[in-house]
């Protein structure tokens, strides 16, 4: 099979675990999370920033998928939305979440 970038040659499939990869599809699976449980609460990006200490341009970079997950930070923002965080294995959409802390 030839490879390279002309219109007739076949194009090497991008690798899965490219750690650049991951690393966007991380971030997105957080800002999406971050996004999901904000608007589940009812609270603007000017109130949960508020919560967490954060700055809403802060707010605004995870929730766009600017900002990548650290321990620390989800610790913060777990704190702030009175949830836990949940973590499945993969990188996607889905595998991250806050969920409210049981009643």
């Amino acid at each position: 099979m030839m490879v390279g970038y002309h219109t007739r040659w076949v194009r090497p499939e991008a690798s899965a675990e490219d750690p650049e990869r991951v690393a966007i599809r991380e971030a997105l699976a957080f800002g999406k999370a971050l996004y999901d449980r904000r608007t589940a609460l009812n609270l603007s990006v000017a109130q949960l920033a508020d919560r967490a200490g954060m700055t809403e341009d802060d707010i605004e970079c995870i929730e766009e998928g600017v900002t990548a997950p650290t321990v620390p930070l989800l610790r913060l923002l777990a704190a702030a939305l009175d949830a836990d965080v949940r973590l499945t294995p993969g990188h996607d959409v889905g595998s991250l979440w806050f969920e409210a802390h049981a009643a």
